[in-house]
C-alpha cells in the first residue's frame, strides 16, 4: 500500500476542523451568574450560551472519523506484508500507531467531558443569604487540552500512515506502465 494524499488530506483536514471547534468551545465556555428569582426568595444560576458543547461534540466526531479513516486504510496496523519484518519502518509505525492511539483518546476524553460538563446547570441555589454555592461552570483549559490533543493526535496519524504506507510497500514504490500513456511514441512516428 503506497501513502495517498487525498486519504492525507482527508485526514489533515478532519484533524484541523476539529481542532478549530475544539478552540472555538474553550472560547465559547458557559458562565454563569447568581440572579434572584422573581417568585420568591431563592436564587438561582443564569448561564450563558450552550455553544461549545456543540462545538466539543462536532470536535469529538471529526476526531474519532479521522481515526477510523486512518485505521481503516492502515487496517489497524493488522495486515500488511512489510509489518511482519522487524524494521525500523516497522517500529516507527507501532510507536506512532500507539501515540495517535494515546493522543486520540486523550483528546476524545477532553472533549466529552468538556462537553458533558458544559452541558450541566445548576437550577436552583438557596435562599438569600444561605450558603455561598457557586453555580456550577466548565473549568478553563479542558477544550483547550483537547485541542492541544488533537493537534498531537494528527502528528501522530500522519507519520503513523507514513510509517505504515513505508514498511507495507519496503520504501518508495514505483508506478510503472500505469496512467494514460500518453508519452509513448507509436513506431510509425519513430521512422523519418
Amino acid at each position: 500500500m503506497a501513502m495517498s494524499v487525498p486519504i492525507l488530506a482527508i485526514i489533515i483536514a478532519l484533524h484541523l476542523i476539529a481542532f478549530v471547534f475544539a478552540v472555538g468551545a474553550e472560547r465559547r465556555r458557559s458562565f454563569a451568574e447568581v440572579v434572584p428569582d422573581q417568585y420568591d426568595e431563592r436564587t438561582y444560576c443564569l448561564y450563558s450560551t450552550d455553544a461549545s458543547t456543540v462545538y466539543g461534540l462536532s470536535a469529538f466526531g471529526l476526531l474519532l472519523l479521522s481515526q477510523v479513516v486512518v485505521n481503516g486504510v492502515t487496517r489497524c496496523l493488522c495486515f500488511g506484508k512489510g509489518l511482519v519484518s522487524a524494521t525500523s519502518s516497522t517500529t516507527s509505525a507501532i510507536f506512532f500507531f500507539v501515540f495517535s492511539w494515546l493522543s486520540f483518546l486523550g483528546a476524545e476524553a477532553c472533549l466529552l467531558a468538556g462537553s458533558a460538563k458544559n452541558a450541566y446547570h445548576t437550577k436552583y441555589r438557596g435562599i438569600f443569604g444561605g450558603e455561598d454555592i457557586s453555580c456550577a461552570t466548565l473549568r478553563k483549559g479542558v477544550f483547550a487540552a483537547g485541542a492541544a490533543l488533537t493537534l498531537l493526535s494528527l502528528v501522530g496519524s500522519v507519520f503513523y500512515y507514513w510509517a505504515h504506507s513505508r514498511a507495507d510497500t519496503g520504501g518508495w514504490q514505483k508506478h510503472r506502465n500505469e496512467g494514460v500513456g500518453m508519452t509513448e511514441q507509436p513506431p510509425e512516428f519513430g521512422k523519418v
